[in-house]
């Protein structure tokens, strides 16, 4: 493997590429993951530096390895029912209180792998039974979102998923797919992904939705970019709807006309 070096300057070249395209605040303390997830990307392409790499992404030529490394930068860690307070309150205050007719929409605004919507989906399709409901997952990834159409994961990855949902809702791969597990083609059908950049303007063809999830990707952002992602999201969010964010994660310093109901979950007007 080439074990190029990277100098500050064509770090900070990277740091402001991604932050353009992503809106992502890369810390100098994240100097070793760039180098351990691009330099499979010199290996592939037989190049000699960082700085080669990148002119090369800035030449604006090559768009499909632009996106390679928005893919690779911005993989990020998730799994089934993360922050289960978050999922008791959707159950108990929103879903169980629902008497509308009109279809329940969710939108999970940086689904990653898939994890968070299917959860989704299965708690609608618990709780929501005899309603019209659609999950829509979006990423910026379409790595993660081409796993995330599959909605097959290893068998460890169900931890998490209450043992009823999970007989349920997922089935046990057997011979070639022992060690797997496929999300029912039940849920499948009511899950839909698309590529979106949270930091652009949002289509409004997307719809409107009666619950957002935003969890655990605002934790990269600035306040600027965090300002104008929240802007761009509330239009999709329908009055009296709920925004979900991450535990960690605050919307301290936005303008924004949110209520809070409880930390973390908001409520528009």
């Amino acid at each position: 493997m080439i074990n190029a070096p990277i100098s500050d300057q064509e770090f900070a070249l990277f740091q402001r590429l991604i932050y353009k395209i992503a809106g992502i605040h890369l810390s100098d303390a994240k100097k070793v993951l760039l180098v351990g997830r691009l330099g499979k990307r010199l290996k592939a392409l037989r190049l000699e530096s960082f700085g080669e790499y990148y002119r090369i992404l800035a030449s604006g030529n090559h768009p499909d390895e632009l996106q390679t490394m928005v893919d690779l930068l911005t993989t990020n860690e998730t799994y089934f029912f993360r922050e289960p307070k978050h999922f008791d309150y959707l159950r108990d205050e929103i879903l169980l209180k629902y008497r509308e007719t009109a279809p329940f929409r969710i939108w999970s605004a940086a689904s990653s792998t898939g994890e968070e919507p299917y959860t989704l989906a299965m708690m609608l399709a618990e709780y929501l039974p005899s309603n019209d409901w659609q999950v829509f997952g979006s990423d910026i990834s379409t790595q993660v979102l081409a796993k995330a159409r599959k909605g097959h994961y290893p068998m460890d990855r169900n931890e998490g998923i209450p043992p009823a949902f999970l007989k349920k809702y997922c089935l046990k791969g057997v011979r070639s797919q022992e060690g797997t597990f496929l999300i029912s083609s039940q849920l499948r059908q009511k899950v839909s992904f698309s590529q979106i950049n949270l930091t652009q303007p949002i289509d409004p063809a997307i719809g409107e939705f009666q619950v957002i999830f935003l969890r655990n990707v605002m934790i990269y952002f600035d306040l600027e970019t965090k300002t104008k992602v929240i802007n761009n999201l509330l239009p999709r969010l329908m009055p009296g709807g709920h925004l979900f964010i991450g535990h960690s994660e605050t919307l301290s310093g936005i303008p924004t006309p949110l209520k809070t109901v409880r930390p973390t979950i908001y409520r528009k007007p």
